[in-house]
């Protein structure tokens, strides 16, 4: 079942947006889709968006590759004047690891973002992209 849950946290002063669809690679457009228009929303130049984008569906195809059946990708959206965090969960299959931080995939998530960050603990993964707003 997908689930779209919009929630602002009180303490936090960022607008934060929750997102929960399958871990499915038929719903990566949706993050996609949010991903770009929370960019948007910051003003973000296009090839800043679509480094973000490219990024986010990136991090999605590792957690997909070690989630367990019928998960659910749990992707929050921190948005504050000038960047966008992405932080994208999972639950994980036992003994799940991500790609070393060394791996081409790493590579690519560390040149389109500010920056990439993953953990992978108790049975759950997550990866953390922060991009800041470079363009005026």
């Amino acid at each position: 079942m997908s689930q779209l849950t919009a929630h602002v946290e009180p303490v936090i002063e960022d607008d934060v947006v929750l997102l929960t669809v399958p871990a499915d690679v038929g719903y990566l457009g949706v993050l996609r889709t949010a991903t770009a228009g929370l960019a948007a929303r910051l003003h973000f130049a296009l090839d800043e968006i679509e480094d973000l984008r490219i990024a986010v569906d990136e991090a999605c195809a590792m957690l997909l590759a070690i989630a367990t059946r019928g998960a659910e990708l749990e992707c929050r959206f921190s948005v504050t004047d000038d960047a966008l965090t992405v932080e994208v969960t999972v639950s994980t299959v036992p003994g799940a690891r991500l790609p070393s931080e060394s791996s081409f995939a790493w590579k690519v998530l560390t040149a389109l973002t500010t920056s990439a960050a993953a953990t992978a603990t108790g049975g759950r993964a997550t990866i953390t992209l922060l991009t800041r707003r470079v363009s005026g």
